[in-house]
């Protein structure tokens, strides 16, 4: 298993970028596709996006292509999510997650961080 932390989340203006980093226990890193998934009030827990074990490649949602970019450093066993052109309904809770399956449903994620808190707002 892996125990997973998110950080790096605050308030931004629309426009603006923030990076958020998800760092995970142990040496089994690069072992699982990692994924995040956000979270409005009143709303479902979404995908954002995911990256291979290796992180040579990545999946985007149609809301945030082109401008979001996930990433992976498996020597740090961390992985990172650079957002930038922030708009307000981009606010939300953001997790990150692990799975053994290059799959975008969080039903098929079996290890979750606690979330970090991303408020887009003038």
């Amino acid at each position: 298993q892996v125990q997973l932390v998110e950080s790096g989340g605050g308030l931004v203006q629309p426009g603006g970028s923030l990076r958020l980093s998800c760092a995970a226990s142990g040496r089994t890193f690069s072992s699982y596709h990692m994924g995040w998934f956000r979270q409005a009030p009143g709303k479902e827990r979404e995908f954002v996006g995911a990256i291979s074990r290796s992180g040579a490649t990545t999946a985007y949602s149609d809301s945030v292509k082109g401008r979001f970019t996930i990433s992976r450093d498996n020597a740090k066993n961390t992985m990172y999510l650079q957002m930038n052109s922030l708009k307000p309904e981009d606010t939300a809770v953001y997790y990150c997650a692990a799975s053994q399956n290059p799959r975008t449903a969080p039903q098929f994620y079996s290890y979750w961080g606690q979330g970090t808190q991303v408020t887009v707002s003038s």
